[in-house]
């Protein structure tokens, strides 16, 4: 599932969160980060805020933009788990954000060894030799 969601300085901050009845296992991707049509040239910098460990909140700058030099971020699928909350701690926006949700259902979760690759296909590496001086 695609995901899409913008930031504003009326709209500072999206919640991505599933029902906690929900038994399936969620990820949420984050692929892109860019500037809009109206932005300021200002610094624009975008935090993701979750939860740690100890269920305490924690808040991570994930994008510093400015129209002027840098007004798009690819974060290369950057794996989070809902709940997370994205928010424009400063600058006036509009950041889009886009990425994917995929859920993993328990039942299809399980991992059967493939009959394909057994020890006798891996393909052997010759040993590294030293290098000659």
């Amino acid at each position: 599932l695609l995901l899409g969601c913008e930031l504003t300085a009326s709209t500072k901050s999206y919640t991505f969160q599933v029902d906690e009845e929900d038994d399936s296992d969620h990820i949420l991707a984050l692929s892109v980060v860019c500037l809009t049509d109206g932005a300021k040239d200002e610094c624009n910098v975008v935090e993701v805020v979750g939860r740690n460990h100890e269920n305490q909140e924690i808040a991570v700058p994930v994008a510093n933009l400015k129209l002027s030099c840098q007004p798009l971020l690819s974060l290369d699928n950057f794996k989070l788990q809902p709940p997370v909350t994205f928010r424009l701690a400063a600058g006036s926006g509009p950041v889009h954000l886009a990425g994917w949700h995929r859920i993993m259902h328990r039942e299809d979760a399980s991992f059967e060894e493939d009959d394909d690759l057994s020890e006798e296909d891996e393909e052997e590496l010759p040993p590294i030799m030293p290098a000659k001086k």
